[in-house]
């Protein structure tokens, strides 16, 4: 590892160079190129010349302790040098590790969050709108940009399911988990008697795929207008303007009727589609090295329940890490780094005990 880290650093000092060149600074596709590598080394070196200090200090306080002939006092200090910069080494070197695991190559994209209410009719429905509030209030908290692509609301203020986009980097990093089964148990107000409902609701984060990444063949859409249905007041039913697109290959069907204009829901229609084609394609390709990539966290199988919401009891527990939090108000009002921190943690030990197996 530290073979490994020595010829990074190096590398890390010619990019350094290389950034203050006026022909590279000119160049801006180089330039984007070469600052990207040299932020995403950075905490890396650094870390690596913590740890090359951290050995300087252990092996002067090794050479003084085996020299011999120090006073008492003198002698006390080099032997709590040497205990402290051990005990240094050891940490960064778990530290060092956990950095040169391998990178998502998506943590950095915005993501597409499609969250539909699942078995509790209207309960489900509403609970999804709570889902959907969390998520964009941690996105607020964040400074990143969301917005609406598709709904479709019920009469008591639910969804019964609902398409949006964070944007913002880093946004797959920390939402990535968030995939699966969630399930809610609490007293509905429709609930006349005091009895706990438990509903389900199944939330699927997908990456932001753009069209650099992704060339959709025209020949392989098909794209009805029509009009828009549901209540929206006196625009609607009046112009076709609501875009149902059938990708054919693999016949995925996006519809998008949110906005008055056939064009931004074409748009948003295809912002969809692509990020489904993109999560369709990383599945397959993730099947052919599941045994080496799987993470014991989970971050893609939408029928494994992930999550229980209790209201009566105001906890939240992660049934995939043992995680418990009695916070449960707190938590959906947007307040999920404590969780999003867990489930990473337990992810990277994972991709350790593999690594290391």
């Amino acid at each position: 590892m530290f073979e490994k880290l020595a010829v990074m650093e190096q590398k890390y000092e010619e990019i350094s160079e290389k950034l203050s060149d006026p022909d590279i600074v000119n160049d801006n596709k180089l330039y984007t190129q070469l600052m990207k590598e040299f932020k995403m080394m950075t905490p890396i070196i650094e870390k690596y010349r913590e740890y090359k200090k951290a050995q300087t200090s252990f092996d002067e306080a090794k050479e003084l302790l085996e020299t011999g002939g120090l006073d008492k006092e003198f002698k006390e200090m080099a032997q709590t040098e040497f205990d402290e910069s051990r005990e240094a080494m050891q940490t960064i070197t778990q530290e060092l590790k956990v950095l040169l695991l391998p990178k998502d190559p998506n943590d950095d994209k915005s993501v597409i969050i499609e969250i539909r209410g699942g078995a509790g009719g209207e309960e489900a429905s509403l609970f999804a709108n709570s889902l959907y509030r969390m998520y964009t209030m941690y996105a607020e908290t964040m400074g990143w940009k969301q917005e609406v692509l598709s709904a479709n609301p019920t009469e008591l203020g639910g969804f019964k399911e609902i398409s949006f986009s964070i944007e913002g980097e880093g946004a797959y990093s920390r939402l990535k988990y968030e995939s699966g089964v969630h399930r809610v148990q609490r007293v509905p107000e429709t609930e006349s008697q005091g009895r706990i409902h438990t509903s389900t609701v199944t939330v699927a984060v997908l990456v932001e795929a753009d069209e650099v990444e992704l060339d959709i063949n025209p020949t392989d859409l098909k794209i009805d207008y029509f009009r828009a249905s549901g209540a929206g007041g006196q625009h609607i039913n009046k112009t076709e303007s609501a875009v149902r697109i059938t990708y054919l290959p693999t016949n995925t069907v996006v519809e998008c009727q949110d906005e008055r204009s056939q064009h931004k829901n074409k748009d948003k229609a295809m912002k969809i589609l692509r990020s489904r084609i993109y999560e369709a394609m990383q599945e397959e390709q993730d099947a052919k090295i599941a045994s080496e990539r799987k993470m014991q966290v989970g971050t893609g199988d939408r029928s494994e329940r992930i999550r229980t919401y209790n209201y009566p009891q105001g906890r939240l527990t992660d049934h995939r890490i043992g995680l418990t939090i009695y916070r449960l108000e707190d938590i959906l009002n947007g307040n999920l780094d404590e969780v999003f921190d867990a489930l990473a943690t337990a992810d990277q030990a994972a991709k350790l005990a593999n690594q290391e197996a």
